[in-house]
């Protein structure tokens, strides 16, 4: 028995032109296969990976912008709380500077009534004085008519009635009538 080197090859492994064809038709039907899964099982698993990926990418980049604009509001809140001690000041500075001015309008009102009341004493002192002295003016005339009644009683000399009129005057006084 003599094979043939290419002969002895195939029996050797088993292989044969039989199981070649059934090799390379079992080949091109797992390509087949495998393309055939790949569009209606790979594909849509890939899509689905994709679309899950492009979700944690978006959620991800939504929490470092919602984490970036609270760090913002966290800046800004720090800021007014350190401002706050100015506002406040500000704030008192300004209540402080309208009661001053209300004060000031409040005395200056007063300032005006006392003034005004002054005023109205004075004119009411005035008032007073006049009437004083016109009732010394009319308890003169009542004086002078007791001594003219007296000079005309008595029917006495020049001498003696200017000592009359002087004694009255001493009496009631010249500072008196005068005022």
């Amino acid at each position: 028995m003599i094979l043939l080197e290419g002969d002895s090859l195939s029996r050797l492994f088993g292989l044969d032109l039989q199981l070649g064809a059934d090799f390379f038709l079992s080949a091109i039907a797992i390509f087949v296969l495998f393309f055939a899964f790949s569009f209606l099982l790979f594909n849509p698993a890939r899509k689905m990976l994709n679309n899950r990926k492009k979700r944690i990418h978006d959620e991800i980049q939504d929490a470092a912008d919602l984490k970036s604009e609270a760090e913002k509001l966290k800046a800004e809140y720090e800021d007014k709380l350190k401002n706050i001690d100015k506002e406040s000041e500000e704030i008192l500075s300004s209540a402080r500077k309208r009661a001053l001015e209300g004060e000031n309008r409040v005395l200056e009102e007063a300032r005006s009534e006392a003034d005004r009341i002054i005023a109205h004493a004075r004119t009411e002192a005035e008032l007073e004085k006049q009437k004083a002295m016109d009732e010394v003016k009319r308890e003169m005339i009542v004086v002078a008519s007791m001594i003219a009644e007296k000079v005309v009683s008595e029917k006495i000399d020049t001498t003696i009635q200017d000592k009359l009129v002087e004694d009255t005057l001493k009496e009631i006084g010249k500072s008196t009538w005068q005022n």
